[in-house]
């Protein structure tokens, strides 16, 4: 981190660490006002290590389990809460028993819930991690249409957006939902930063209300239309939407294998994959987009806030479960680690 930035980051830690206000998810006024507006996937994240997956009429001995708070959007929006930016979550859980325990959690995150909904008559979302001991996941998901995001929830949480420094929209929730949030972001001066690939009937007006844009190794290709083999390949890729009248500011696709590239107007810079013990890659995207998002807030310029993003997921994939666990403190340790990268001018 840069001095400044340190010092930033370190208070925001500290205010942070206070103890966290118990406010009703209808009064909003009882939370920070937010920095960061997060619209994504929120329910309960159940993880399984096992040795190994069990044959048809077998049985498998699970090792631990946790059931905790989870989701895309849940799991951008601790790791903000745990690096001390203020942060709210727009996101559906259902009226049921597992959406208080986990819209309790949420609270004692410090995460503004006051526009969480409740759907009536509907199960809070459940996604079952199976975790094997080579460290491949599994997905089991039960996340039902009714526990997704619509246009009318999120236009309902337009009043977060005034002042906010951010808006990070995740693209697996409906495309109308997506499209209001990208819109009334812009509108009220927030970053936008849409993270996944959108669909290409929406990628042009989604696109152009877009600051940042962030892609897996998979929705990089999807978003391009061309295969990725490499770093010279996502460097063409990033930037052709970084030149595209009305794209992206700043474009980051990861390069399977290698690494992850991050392009601006004037350069791009790449971070390879280090030899971190990886034991679980959930939620690394995730810790990813929040620090990526983070830095930009305290004014770091594209390629440190690409170093902030690699150095936060780096500490996600130690350990299993896409629940974060990193502080300010632990990604400045990390990033002392890395090195520094000059990018490439354009």
């Amino acid at each position: 981190m840069t001095g400044t930035a340190a010092a930033a980051a370190a208070a925001a830690a500290a205010d942070a660490d206070a103890e966290p206000t118990e406010a009703d998810p209808t009064d909003g006024e009882a939370q920070p006002k937010p920095e960061v507006v997060v619209f994504g996937q929120a329910g309960r994240d159940l993880v399984l290590p096992v040795d190994e997956l069990p044959q048809p009429g077998t049985s498998a001995v699970v090792h631990t389990h946790r059931e905790v708070l989870g989701g895309k959007g849940a799991n951008q929006a601790v790791s903000f809460a745990r690096l001390g930016v203020p942060v709210a979550l727009v996101a559906v859980l259902g009226d049921d028993r597992a959406g208080d325990e986990v819209l309790a959690q949420a609270r004692a995150d410090g995460i503004d819930v006051s526009c969480v909904v409740r759907r009536t008559g509907t199960a809070t979302g459940l996604i079952v991690e199976v975790l094997d001991c080579e460290h491949r996941w599994r997905y089991l998901e039960d996340l039902p249409e009714a526990v997704r995001l619509t246009r009318t929830d999120v236009e309902a949480a337009a009043r977060l957006l005034t002042g906010a420094d951010s808006a990070v929209i995740q693209l697996q929730q409906p495309a109308a939902a997506c499209l209001a949030a990208a819109a009334l972001a812009r509108a009220s001066g927030c970053r936008v930063v849409l993270d996944g690939a959108p669909r290409p009937e929406h990628r042009r007006a989604l696109l152009r209300n877009a600051h940042v844009l962030r892609a897996d190794a998979h929705e990089a290709e999807l978003l391009t239309g061309r295969q990725i083999h490499g770093v010279e390949d996502a460097v063409r890729a990033a930037g052709d939407l970084v030149d595209a009248a009305g794209g992206p500011e700043l474009v980051a696709l990861a390069v399977e294998g290698e690494g992850n590239l991050f392009a601006w107007e004037g350069g791009h810079v790449f971070y390879p994959l280090d030899d971190t013990d990886t034991m679980d890659t959930t939620g690394a995207g995730d810790s990813f987009v929040a620090a990526l998002t983070s830095a930009l807030a305290f004014g770091e310029p594209p390629q440190e806030a690409g170093r902030w993003a690699v150095a936060a997921s780096g500490l996600t994939v130690q350990h299993s479960g896409g629940r974060p666990r990193m502080t300010a403190e632990t990604l400045q340790a990390r990033l002392a680690m890395l090195p520094v990268v000059s990018p490439v001018t354009r």
